[in-house]
């Protein structure tokens, strides 16, 4: 009998400090991707420009707009009802006086299913996202798109098991990260890119869905109000099977367009069969509420 296929695709390109120039990079990579059969499509983290979270500077809150009527977003809504393909779009989001890292899920007719606001905000050297996000206040959603539902987070997101066991609890049959992470620059040393994969790839496999990382490439300098930073981010975009698999992945350095199908009923058989929902125990995972691992029931 005939499955339920989608063809996912991950996006890997290096960004130029320029919004126009990027959405155009964007939509090439879009449109090649469509050109080779994929239905959802994943472009990575605040791809409109520079990763500008390396410095801490008032102008750069410049760059955020609002949700409604957002020039990128309306862009990728008619790019995504031309081709009949899935995109989620990342970008800076200006709430009032609120400020979120926000992902909007365009669905294959160009319909806004609605947004995400990234849950998790990191704070170290390289990546001061708190200087300029407010903690995402949406929770972990869902959203059913015409292939598949999807749950889509964002980035630090990624770390967290709780985040995409909160998704596919509430029924997503794919998980996407969009991502921006390369080198530590307080540390030269430190290289997460297999920690990183490996990660996601036990939240594919402890879920049976497959799971979309894209990550961009390249080296980007910032002024800081310390002098320069800089972060070469390492690319390795990669697209998981539901066994925690890899089964494409890109290089550190080129350009990528990764591609993969899957068999949505197969993976849904695989995963009821498996018994992992059916031997949950919520009633004592009380102590994931906490923060200092005290349970409160004992």
């Amino acid at each position: 009998m005939e499955g339920r296929k989608v063809v996912l695709s991950a996006l890997q390109f290096a960004c130029a400090d320029d919004v126009a120039t990027n959405v155009d990079t964007a939509e090439r990579l879009v449109r090649s991707a469509h050109e080779k059969g994929a239905n959802i499509i994943l472009i990575q983290e605040l791809f409109e420009g520079y990763y500008f979270c390396q410095a801490q500077r008032e102008d750069f809150f410049q760059r955020a707009k609002p949700y409604k009527e957002h020039p990128t977003v309306l862009r990728m809504q008619a790019l995504a009802k031309e081709l009949g393909v899935v995109i989620p779009v990342s970008f800076f989001e200006e709430a009032n006086n609120a400020h979120y890292n926000s992902i909007a899920i365009i669905d294959a007719d160009g319909t806004d299913l609605g947004l995400y606001r990234k849950s998790h905000i990191p704070d170290g050297p390289g990546y001061e996202e708190k200087f300029y996000f407010n903690p995402g206040d949406t929770g972990f959603k869902v959203f059913q798109t015409k292939f598949a539902k999807i749950g889509v987070a964002i980035c630090w997101d990624q770390w967290f098991p709780e985040a995409a066991r909160a998704m596919v609890l509430q029924g997503a049959e794919i998980l996407f990260y969009p991502t921006a992470i390369g080198s530590e620059p307080q540390d030269e040393g430190l290289d997460s890119r297999d920690h990183w994969k490996r990660v996601m790839q036990g939240h594919a496999g402890a879920n049976l869905v497959p799971l979309v990382a894209s990550n961009r490439i390249g080296k980007e300098v910032i002024q800081t109000e310390h002098g320069n930073s800089s972060i070469t981010f390492y690319g390795n975009s990669f697209i998981s099977g539901p066994s925690g698999e890899i089964i494409a992945v890109a290089n550190d350095k080129e350009e990528a367009v990764l591609i993969a199908e899957f068999d949505l009923d197969k993976i849904k058989s695989k995963r009821h069969s498996w018994g992992i929902f059916r031997d949950r125990r919520p009633d004592l995972y009380k102590v994931l509420l906490t923060l200092d691992g005290h349970n409160p029931s004992s």
